[in-house]
């Protein structure tokens, strides 16, 4: 069965680093864009971060500057190295696979994914 299989949250501090990795099972990674995502309880899913095949990326607006994507081909994994973290980071972070790369804001994201795992749960909080 293909699916990602995500790691690395946790409960931090206001401030701290956290990376988060998608292992993917069943497909290589490196022949789609991947996309990190977080969801709220009781909020849609928010696209965070895309990376092409071709290692460009975007990302969301809350998070811009403060993380960056990457992906590891040989590891058939993305990673989501999380600086700075704050509150509103919190949340069930998870990715997913897609068949173009554009801009991680448009709402085609959220709806279009392929290969979604369990997510993995980040708290901030003091």
């Amino acid at each position: 069965q293909e699916q990602f299989v995500e790691s690395g949250g946790g409960l931090v501090q206001p401030g701290d680093s956290l990376t988060l990795s998608c292992v993917a099972s069943g497909f290589r990674v490196m022949h789609y864009p991947i996309g990190w995502f977080r969801q709220v309880p009781g909020q849609e899913r928010e696209g965070i971060a895309l990376i092409s095949t071709g290692d460009e990326a975007n990302y969301g607006d809350s998070v811009t500057g403060r993380f960056t994507i990457s992906r590891d081909n040989a590891g058939n994994r993305v990673n989501l190295q999380m600086n700075d973290l704050k509150p509103e980071d919190t949340g069930v972070y998870y990715c997913a696979a897609f068949k173009l790369y554009a801009d991680i804001r448009s709402d085609w994201y959220i709806r279009n994914g392929q290969y979604w795992g369990q997510g993995t749960q980040v708290t901030v909080s003091s």
